[in-house]
């Protein structure tokens, strides 16, 4: 399988970003800046997406995949799709990983029924996204929903290097309805691990804090006023807690 596509920036311990879903390895914002203060930063760009566009892989593949991208060891950042990523990552090769943070993550959806409505309601968007093949409609669409209304139309221009094709086959492969549930698996991460949600967002901060109670190494921050991407609604204050967590070895 073809390497994932990276760009990187500026030296010091390594720290590999992993995107949410639309997104690429660039829209990280005034985020991703001040994570690059004093360190070497890989910007991933996941199957489906940017310049892995072409690639085509399922949740523990891509966790292969982005075990690749960087020299061990190295502090891993995932959010959302990349958050599930790269917990698939921590799990598949742990001595690789110095410190890991998770931005909105999730381990999978434990009821079998309400996995499957999800992995069908995938489908059909990317059913949809193929048959109408309007990109900047399904980005309008999809940055509207109530996960991420308050932010505008965040990176558009740089979301349309996507392509219709490659985001359906991410919602086919690695969409959350496809993700094999790994709460019972979390306890053998032990790794030091930060995860992070928007106080906002409720659904995701509840899992954080039970996530955080299963691994023994790991910690929750709610950062107020947060919405599920906290990091680009609430960058300074998020920049902050990361880097202190990753700067406490």
């Amino acid at each position: 399988m073809p390497a994932l596509a990276t760009e990187t920036e500026g030296d010091g311990p390594t720290l590999v970003l992993a995107h949410g879903f639309t997104q690429t390895g660039r829209l990280w914002g005034p985020f991703g800046q001040t994570l690059a203060v004093g360190r070497r930063l890989v910007r991933v760009d996941l199957p489906g997406h940017g310049g892995s566009s072409e690639i085509r892989a399922d949740l523990e593949e891509t966790g292969e995949l982005l075990s690749e991208v960087a020299e061990p060891p190295y502090d891993l950042l995932g959010y959302s799709l990349g958050a599930r990523v790269a917990l698939h990552a921590a799990l598949a090769r742990p001595e690789q990983i110095r410190r890991l943070v998770l931005i909105g993550a999730t381990p999978g959806i434990e009821d079998p029924a309400r996995r499957e409505e999800r992995r069908r309601a995938d489908e059909e968007t990317a059913d949809a996204l193929e048959r109408d093949d309007d990109l900047e409609g399904f980005l309008h669409r999809w940055l509207s929903g109530p996960m991420f209304a308050s932010l505008g139309a965040p990176g558009l221009a740089e979301r349309l290097r996507n392509t219709p094709a490659g985001l359906a086959s991410s919602l086919r492969l690695a969409g959350t309805g496809t993700q094999r549930p790994r709460w019972a698996e979390l306890a053998d991460v032990g790794l030091p691990t930060l995860l992070l949600a928007g106080s906002n967002d409720s659904r995701f901060a509840g899992t954080a804090v039970r996530m955080a109670a299963v691994m023994g190494d790991g910690v929750v921050t709610l950062i107020p006023g947060g919405g599920h991407a906290a990091h680009l609604q609430q960058p300074s204050t998020t920049g902050r807690v990361v880097t202190r967590f990753l700067d406490d070895a």
